[in-house]
């Protein structure tokens, strides 16, 4: 990270395998550096405030909420947004698995609801109905999809909702 002054730094962000440097504001939230600054724009901004969590991405493995983070904060770290999730062509076993179940409707928190469900799988947390309806419920839905989501879930982690 340099000091561009002004409140300006560069950052190094590796993002879906690729490194991007950016000149951010300090106070420049990761959702707004990866939708304004690199154009990913399948990252969601819903509430702003952490509520909703239509900004999920992993970090590191770890599923935060992008709108709480600061950019300068994730200097050299892996970040996966929900383009980076498919390889090449061919969507990733919850992307099916979410069309299949008919688990969007708008679409609006669908990747979002992907992005969490890929690090609740990897955290080893999908182990039931239950276990994913409570580690999901940062994720919101407006349009009531939740038990489509809980469904296509547990299909991908081979479960019995």
């Amino acid at each position: 990270m340099t000091d561009h002054g002004d409140d300006q730094v560069m950052v190094t962000l590796r993002v879906n395998g690729c490194d991007h440097e950016v000149v951010a504001d300090v106070c420049a939230t990761l959702l707004d550096v990866l939708r304004d600054g690199l154009s990913l724009t399948g990252t969601k901004k819903g509430c702003d405030m952490g509520a909703c969590g239509a900004c999920t991405v992993l970090i590191d493995g770890r599923r935060i909420k992008s709108c709480l983070a600061l950019a300068v904060m994730q200097d050299d770290k892996d970040i996966l947004t929900i383009e980076g999730l498919a390889s090449g062509e061919e969507p990733h076993a919850l992307q099916r698995a979410f069309v299949e179940h008919d688990a969007l409707q708008c679409g609006y928190c669908t990747p979002g609801q992907i992005m969490s469900a890929v690090g609740l799988m990897q955290e080893g947390r999908a182990t039931s109905g239950a276990s994913i309806r409570e580690f999901m419920s940062g994720n919101l839905c407006r349009c009531g999809a939740h038990p489509h989501i809980v469904a296509a879930i547990a299909q991908v982690a081979g479960i019995v909702p």
